[in-house]
């Protein structure tokens, strides 16, 4: 039995789990607000981040890049073609240096404030930063999502796929991000059109049904959210 610690509006946690339903594993999914800082969960983790995963035996799995590093090495194989890092080292690079683009620049730019101030400090006590979102950080993130959006028109105007010929952890790790942000409603999806019909692509595939219908108490999602062809 696979076990996620997520949350379900994380990015990483949503990375994680299209992984997981592309390789046909269906986790047991426990929802941790990182936040809260609860004692059993930062024995877990010490850095007290979502996700994290827990098989049966040790070891014990904290952070995006990690957990997928070891599904690819553990699962990897015996999907065939299907696997999510290509076989050549060359095409495996391309790959990972996305995902780290999208987990990491992405994150740090635009889907991680987006997130914080529009989602997390809602449920957040003022001890723990909760309030009022800081607009200022919400406008830079949206100024900093057009950018990678033409990032991405760009590498699909070349490729099948953001990485190359076939779907892979780069494809996962962009269309995680992007779909917290598009529950919210601030994806200007008419800004790139190639953009929009690679992530219409994605998001119609059947490891992302479970998280068109996550849904936020007390906000609806935008009308693209759930929209399979918007």
């Amino acid at each position: 039995m696979v076990t996620l610690y997520h949350h379900p509006f994380c990015p990483h946690s949503r990375f994680v789990r299209l992984i997981l339903g592309e390789m046909g594993i269906e986790p047991r999914l426990i929802e941790e607000r990182p936040w809260e800082r609860r004692r059993e969960f930062l024995m877990m983790a010490a850095e007290g981040a979502t996700p994290v995963l827990v098989e049966d035996h040790p070891p014990v799995l904290p952070g995006a890049e990690v957990i997928a590093e070891y599904l690819d090495e553990t699962r990897g194989l015996g999907l065939g073609d299907r696997r999510l890092l290509p076989e050549d080292p060359a095409g495996r690079a391309e790959a990972r240096r996305l995902t780290i683009w999208f987990n990491v620049k992405f994150f740090n730019e635009s889907s991680q404030w987006l997130v914080r101030e529009k989602i997390h400090k809602r449920f957040m006590s003022p001890d723990q930063g909760g309030g009022a979102p800081d607009m200022q950080a919400v406008r830079a993130a949206r100024s900093n999502l057009r950018y990678h959006l033409r990032y991405i028109g760009h590498l699909i105007a070349g490729r099948n796929w953001l990485a190359g010929d076939r779907l892979t952890y780069a494809d996962l790790a962009a269309s995680a991000h992007l779909s917290c942000i598009d529950y919210l409603g601030d994806v200007e999806w008419q800004e790139n059109e190639t953009a929009r019909i690679w992530y219409a692509r994605v998001k119609s595939r059947p490891s992302f049904r479970p998280l068109l219908v996550e849904r936020l108490p007390g906000t609806a999602p935008s009308a693209t959210y759930a929209n399979l062809d918007f």
